[in-house]
């Protein structure tokens, strides 16, 4: 199991303030990047390795996962 202590966890500013329906991502932590839900903060986290997440949000901003 990943140690996320010391996480800081980030949401995206486009993100309404009572926090519903969103992730918070932490990238501050060597080696991992760690995903939650906002609605769950103490609940599963998903990790990734730093190049998987950059792959996946540059992917994201080409339009690549659009229908």
């Amino acid at each position: 199991m990943d140690d996320l202590t010391g996480a800081a966890w980030r949401r995206s500013t486009l993100s309404g303030p009572d926090g519903g329906e969103c992730v918070e991502v932490a990238t501050n932590l060597p080696g991992l990047v760690a995903v939650r839900d906002s609605k769950d903060l103490f609940g599963p986290s998903l990790i990734f390795g730093p190049g998987v997440w950059s792959a996946f949000v540059r992917d994201i901003k080409c339009g690549s996962f659009e229908g």
